[in-house]
């Protein structure tokens, strides 16, 4: 195989999602390598995916798995591009045969913000009126966000950031739930009103880190992914996955994570939650960093001696059934 780094006449096929923050965060991907490897011509090959077609349906009761992946997947199997740059939380943690995840970047803020209506701008999160209207179309929120705030109303929220912001400054919604990763990149990082804290609402797996996915056997492509990898980045986020993919959780299902490193050692967090906040299971672990993986699976042992097996045999029934 022509090696990646020393070949001046490869061009490598970068795929991406259409949607504003995909590009953006596709670009971004783009600049770093090509600053490392300024021979290597590197192209960005839009797709449009399932979950970018359908949005006028709950996620949850799309099916989850691969709702912003599948199609880029295909694409890199049948070598129509050589990479994709994934929203890390959108990415199964079983990918598709032939497929692996090379590189995680650098995270950005993973937490949950608030973002509210104008004449909300005076109160937090806690001090918001009973029957204040939530957006959010995360499972994950909701249940936390239900947990703490039985007293709000909580309606389903679709669409790309600036639709979503929209609806709200038009008065559908006195609030939304929305990455605060993603609003940064998206340079709208004077929207976030409020940064939940772990307490009120742990954040999704993977999420405000970006995965870059390839095919298994492009090894020197995968050793040029590397040069952008961070490994705390990716530590906490190996960490999240496995603890993720144990419990056999999309991502549209009720698990949040909070992952910290000092000296080495990684704490990681987890919760799992009914969809109506009644019934919540929350544990933490703390190990060497080296030893992430092995810690996600640790933490997911015991949520499921604890009942979360339970809560999300439930959950799984309940979307099966189209509730």
């Amino acid at each position: 195989m022509t090696s990646v780094v020393s070949s001046a006449t490869r061009t490598i096929r970068i795929g991406s999602r259409k949607s504003q923050l995909a590009l953006v965060q596709t670009y971004w991907v783009r600049e770093q390598l090509q600053s490392s490897f300024p021979d290597i011509t590197f192209e960005v090959h839009t797709m449009s995916t399932q979950g970018d077609k359908i949005l006028d349906v709950a996620l949850a009761k799309i099916g989850d798995k691969g709702l912003f992946t599948k199609e880029l997947e295909l694409g890199m199997i049948n070598k129509e591009i050589d990479f994709a740059v994934h929203s890390l939380k959108d990415l199964p943690t079983n990918l598709p045969e032939g497929l692996t995840l090379a590189a995680i970047t650098e995270r950005e803020n993973p937490a949950d913000a608030l973002v509210v209506h104008e004449k909300h701008k005076d109160k937090q999160i806690e001090t918001l009126p009973a029957g204040a209207v939530i957006g959010t179309s995360s499972l994950r929120r909701l249940a936390q966000l239900r947990n703490r705030f039985p007293h709000f109303t909580f309606k389903d929220v679709r669409g790309n950031l600036n639709t979503r912001l929209a609806k709200l400054d038009a008065g559908e919604y006195d609030a939304l739930i929305l990455a605060a990763a993603g609003l940064q990149r998206l340079g709208m990082g004077d929207r976030v009103h409020q940064i939940l804290p772990k307490e009120i609402s742990l954040h999704a797996v993977g999420q405000g880190a970006l995965g870059i996915e390839c095919r298994a056997d492009d090894k020197d492509l995968i050793s040029l992914l590397k040069a952008i990898e961070h490994p705390e980045t990716r530590d906490r986020c190996l960490a999240e996955r496995s603890f993720l993919r144990i419990l056999e959780g999309g991502c549209q299902v009720p698990i949040g994570v909070n992952t910290e490193i000092h000296d080495g050692n990684l704490t990681l967090t987890g919760v799992v939650a009914s969809v109506d906040g009644q019934n919540i299971v929350k544990d933490t672990v703390t190990g060497t960093a080296s030893n992430a993986e092995a810690l996600g699976a640790e933490l997911a042992k015991l949520l499921r001696e604890q009942g979360a097996q339970e809560i999300l045999e439930q959950i799984f029934a309940e979307i099966q059934r189209g509730s």
